[in-house]
């Protein structure tokens, strides 16, 4: 910032000052004045002079205390800018500090969920090669057939007691059964056998028009019909088995399809006593069986539940005549305490009696009056 004034503008204005002074004089003298107007303006320059010379004192006073004023709002200027810069770096620096913690706690956050994608692909993955796997199952017959019986022999196992079932049992005919559940008469025993007509199911959810889904239909319609077929020729044995027989279709997909478009096969089965199951009511029908088992085991015990009860019966009334016995002896005891309390009473008043006899003081016999004999 530039002063108003400075040391070299003051000395300037003293010479000029002196140089008008000067001018003027010579003026004064040239135009032939007299000697003491001379003189009068001579002091009047000098007067004049003066008066500049106190001028450029003043002027360098106000100079210095400008200057003065100026360092001091310098030295402020500078602490306050000093101040608000200092003030405005730990602004800055927390700002900082706090965008440092925000964005480490989004990329934990980011990381967490990277983390939890990344199981979720590897779940993913497994899952897609397990499903894979079970794809190549279902693709072989044997392998398809494996799987039905593994899920009828968990379902079965899962509710049923082990005394009630037995798999891959032979019939009296030389047939294999896939499980056998040993029920008592009537049913009997029911045989189930695991069917799982994928092939032409496949066909039928894959047909384009009417003429593929015409003959996919023809082809799940004869599948199943041959499975029911085989299933009342095979399974259902008079006099070694129930009159009906199980189906298990271990896929809740073909069932439901079975049941929504191929209601003659329904019925057909229901004509051969042959019963469709899927694992839903599959697990129904042995809950249902369990229950049946249950209520033909309390019948089985019923005679020894009576007979139980009979003899409870009977330790009931042995217990109450002895009750009534141990009543009659608390009678009699009550009864002989009171009569014992009698008596104690009788020798109690007689010693008080004894106690009070009058002897005479002459050696006479005392007079005792003979007590009463109440028993």
């Amino acid at each position: 910032m530039e002063l108003p004034l400075d040391l070299d503008q003051t000395t300037l204005l003293v010479i000029l000052a002196a140089v008008f002074a000067g001018i003027l004089a010579g003026w004064i003298i040239a135009s032939g004045r007299s000697r003491r107007a001379e003189a009068a303006a001579q002091a009047q320059a000098a007067e004049m002079a003066g008066r500049l010379a106190q001028l450029a004192e003043s002027l360098n006073t106000s100079q210095h205390q400008i200057s003065e004023r100026l360092q001091g709002q310098e030295r402020n200027l500078g602490q306050l800018v000093e101040q608000r810069l200092s003030n405005f770096g730990e602004r800055v620096g927390q700002r900082l500090n706090e965008q440092s913690l925000r964005q480490n706690e989004t990329l934990n956050k980011l990381g967490e969920r990277l983390a939890v994608i990344d199981t979720a692909q590897q779940n993913i993955t497994k899952l897609s090669q397990e499903v894979v796997s079970l794809q190549d199952i279902l693709s072989n017959k044997q392998a398809r057939g494996a799987f039905g019986e593994v899920q009828l022999h968990d379902l079965v196992s899962a509710i049923l007691p082990p005394s009630v079932y037995s798999f891959q049992t032979t019939l009296s005919t030389g047939v294999r059964v896939d499980c056998l559940l040993k029920l008592p008469n009537p049913p009997g025993s029911i045989g189930i056998d695991a069917k799982f007509p994928l092939e032409s199911y496949e066909q039928l959810r894959a047909a384009r028009d009417d003429a593929e889904r015409l003959s996919a239909r023809r082809a799940f319609k004869a599948a199943l019909d041959k499975h029911v077929s085989d299933i009342a020729a095979k399974y259902i044995i008079p006099g070694e088995t129930a009159e009906s027989a199980l189906l298990f279709l271990p896929s809740e997909a073909v069932y439901a399809e079975l049941h929504a478009n191929f209601r003659e096969v329904v019925e057909g089965s229901y004509k051969r006593r042959v019963w469709i199951v899927s694992p839903t009511t599959m697990m129904a029908t042995l809950n249902t069986v369990r229950a049946i088992l249950k209520d033909v085991k309390m019948r089985e015990q019923a005679h020894v539940l009576q007979r139980e009860i009979g003899l409870l019966v009977t330790d009931v009334e042995r217990l109450n005549e002895r009750v009534n016995k141990l009543d009659r002896h608390f009678g009699q005891a009550t009864d002989d305490i009171r009569q014992i309390k009698i008596s104690a009473d009788k020798i109690t008043s007689r010693g008080d009696k004894i106690g009070e006899l009058d002897m005479e003081e002459e050696g006479g016999a005392p007079s005792i009056t003979p007590p009463r004999s109440d028993g």
